[in-house]
């Protein structure tokens, strides 16, 4: 190796034991030159330790047996890593144990993901917390009338929240599937977008905190979704050819008004026309329903869309077309806002120019946001489709490529 004149016999190493022996072999090297040329050999030698501290972190993966998480674990090893490899059992119960979730299958994937790679492998469970929060907050979430994001509430409090305090504490960085990156700047870990721009999955992070994304690593936030299809195949991964999962995490391939009305029960009300006041039809209940929502009415002549509900009548208004004005709105109202890195505006007057989703999809809304005591509100500069009551909007810079924070529509 060669800095600046100066040979040193050893190479960079690839290994945490190579990295031991460099450091003899470079202290040695170093103690027989001259002072000057000893100089660079020592730089060389911090460098040497720089290029391999990675090699000494401890790294939780969470696997869940998809082609996103399995890839994972190959680019961990790639980069020099030995993670320890968690499954987390979060699946319904009944009184005979688990409904579907978690899937036998998945753990069998998980399992001979840990051998393929030679790692440590634990399946732990947070039913029960999960339970006691994010099914809670969606139950109580739909029986007011709002439209919950499970799915968000799941990697705040449980993936990087209860997680973290069982067991992910004792390890330097949790690593996981989702489509995201982090980025360096200003000395603080800001969480970004992804290189795929159509899977990207920064909207569901929206709502983690700054001690969870700095926390984060998220290995394959720079490749393509094909690309990991790629190197699964490549790597003959059993998950190769996988479906991505869909719908709420936790209920598995439980249809999501059967469990809804396991919980909330049937109650017959009406649906009527917003505009006319006309009664179209019955429904079996307001909580069955999301502002949006097109499928699932029952109704002939469409298309209709849910466009309000009155939760102390049980009413449900639709309004009928797809370009109908009822159902599209330019101003978003956002509660509880909270910033993921920091607070990039304080108090501020008049608008800031910004980026947002309000539900996940590929595409990127340009509006301009205003503080009014604890409120923000999203200008938006194109009428939007379906804002939804409980749904978060999900605030980003101009660029589209920084992840700001979040607050819950109202």
């Amino acid at each position: 190796m060669q800095h600046q004149g100066i040979i040193c016999r050893s190479r960079l190493p690839t290994t945490a034991i190579n990295a031991n022996f460099t450091a003899v072999s470079l202290v040695g090297d170093c103690i027989s030159h001259t002072p000057h040329q000893r100089i660079h050999c020592y730089f060389l030698l911090i460098c040497t330790f720089a290029q391999n501290i990675h090699v000494f972190m401890e790294i939780a993966a969470l696997v869940s047996g998809g082609v996103d998480s399995s890839v994972v674990v190959y680019r961990l090893k790639e980069m020099g890593y030995d993670p320890t490899i968690f499954y987390i059992q979060i699946g319904m119960q009944d009184e005979e144990g688990f409904i579907d979730c978690p899937s036998e299958e998945d753990i069998e994937i998980v399992s001979y993901i840990a051998k393929k790679y030679g790692c440590r492998f634990e399946v732990v469970s947070l039913h029960e917390e999960y339970w006691n929060s994010v099914v809670k907050y969606t139950i109580d979430s739909v029986k007011r009338g709002l439209t919950p994001n499970p799915d968000m509430m799941c990697n705040k409090l449980i993936k990087f929240g209860v997680f973290e305090q069982k067991w992910g504490h004792q390890f330097d960085k949790i690593a996981t599937g989702h489509y995201a990156t982090t980025t360096e700047l200003d000395g603080l870990t800001w969480l970004s977008t992804a290189k795929d721009h159509v899977k990207d999955q920064t909207y569901f992070l929206g709502q983690i905190s700054y001690m969870q994304v700095s926390k984060l690593m998220f290995p394959i936030g720079d490749l393509l979704k094909s690309e990991v299809r790629e190197i699964a195949d490549e790597q003959k991964l059993p998950s190769a050819h996988r479906k991505d999962s869909q719908g709420i995490c936790f209920l598995g391939k439980i249809n999501y008004n059967d469990f809804i009305a396991r919980y909330l029960g049937k109650k017959e009300g009406l649906i009527v026309e917003f505009e006319t006041g006309n009664i179209l039809g019955k429904h079996q209940g307001y909580w069955f329903h999301t502002i949006g929502q097109r499928k699932g009415l029952g109704l002939s002549g469409g298309p209709w869309f849910v466009i309000k509900k009155d939760v102390n009548r049980n009413i449900v208004y639709v309004s009928k077309g797809y370009d109908t004005k009822y159902q599209y709105g330019d101003v978003i109202n956002l509660q509880g806002f909270d910033f993921i890195t920091k607070d990039v505006w304080g108090d501020f007057e008049g608008e800031k120019d910004i980026t947002f989703k309000i539900r996940h999809t590929p595409e990127f809304t340009r509006g301009k946001i205003s503080k009014t005591g604890d409120l923000y509100r999203i200008q938006s500069a194109e009428p939007v489709q379906g804002i939804a009551s409980g749904q978060f909007g999900v605030v980003y810079d101009e660029t589209q490529h920084l992840c700001l924070g979040s607050g819950m529509i109202i």
